[in-house]
């Protein structure tokens, strides 16, 4: 590292102090209910016999990675727009860029075995004991904390080599490589090139395992009955509508060249705040299984 800067100030979403209050009441309510709702999910799935499915072990892991995602970036928001003071030293800018892509990475690796578990539960149904046994998701659950932390480790290994010697505003409300880049004083095109080839070739991909997953789901349900259909189809949407949520900003921010939009910082809210916040409520809402064990679970301790 080549860098003078040793703190770095972060612009968040407005500098209008009318709009920071509002800011502050806004994502303080959303935060809490984010770590509310994961919280409720992860106890429930921890302590009720009834959901012991591989389908709810990697739920379990998702409202995990969204609780880390969330508390990764949301509490420096909150605290910048109420003390309207929001600088963040060189090594904490880093430790945020490799959370926040640890924690992002792992719940698009969650999506993707979750996906996995539903094909084999409809496809191979009379298979899906013997091949999601509890050790088979054990490793891959384990080999998406390792693959997560190789991404991250590439990311960050990128934003340590960017040299800083001038401006120290990052017009953004959390470090991430895309606004550090235009603070760098060099040749960023490279570094650019490399990271769209990490970030943006991950969630591309991811984005079109996902899809035609679904598509093989969707065609091996003809023969199924409607019953059957009924019901593979209630658990496939709400995984389904999780994955457009997520996927649709992060390609947005991720496989486009070194340029910025007005719109960025607001379509980062909605996956880095916004889809661990729904989360919880879709698969709450549209799970039967969880809405009764909470039920189970919650009424019995009240």
């Amino acid at each position: 590292m080549n860098s003078s800067v040793t703190e770095f100030i972060l612009f968040g979403l407005t500098q209008d102090a009318g709009k920071q209050k509002a800011v502050f009441g806004v994502f303080l309510i959303l935060y809490l209910a984010t770590l509310l709702g994961n919280f409720l999910i992860l106890v429930t799935i921890k302590i009720s016999k009834t959901l012991g499915s591989p389908m709810y072990f990697f739920l379990f892991y998702l409202s995990f990675s969204d609780a880390c995602l969330s508390t990764t970036i949301a509490p420096r928001l909150i605290v910048g727009a109420i003390t309207q003071k929001n600088t963040i030293s060189y090594n904490e800018c880093m430790t945020q860029v490799f959370a926040a892509h640890f924690f992002g990475c792992l719940e698009i690796f969650v999506l993707i075995l979750m996906a996995f578990d539903r094909y084999i539960a409809i496809c191979k149904p009379l298979r899906y004991t013997t091949i999601m046994s509890q050790h088979v998701c054990s490793v891959l659950m384990i080999l998406s904390w390792v693959g997560s932390c190789i991404h991250s480790s590439a990311q960050i290994f990128l934003a340590l080599r960017l040299p800083f010697c001038g401006p120290n505003v990052i017009d953004h409300y959390f470090c991430d490589l895309q606004p550090l880049l235009k603070l760098a004083c060099m040749d960023t095109y490279v570094i650019n090139l490399l990271v769209v080839s990490n970030s943006g070739a991950i969630c591309t991909v991811s984005f079109i395992i996902l899809l035609m997953s679904y598509v093989v789901i969707l065609y091996s349900l003809r023969n199924h009955s409607a019953e059957g259909r009924r019901k593979a189809l209630s658990t496939c949407t709400s995984h389904f509508i999780v994955v457009v949520l997520f996927f649709g900003p992060c390609i947005f921010i991720y496989t486009r060249p070194p340029t910025t939009f007005p719109i960025d910082k607001m379509v980062a809210v909605f996956y880095t705040i916004g889809t661990p916040l729904l989360n919880p409520l879709i698969y709450t809402l549209r799970n039967v299984e969880v809405k009764n064990a909470m039920k189970k679970l919650w009424c019995s301790k009240v």
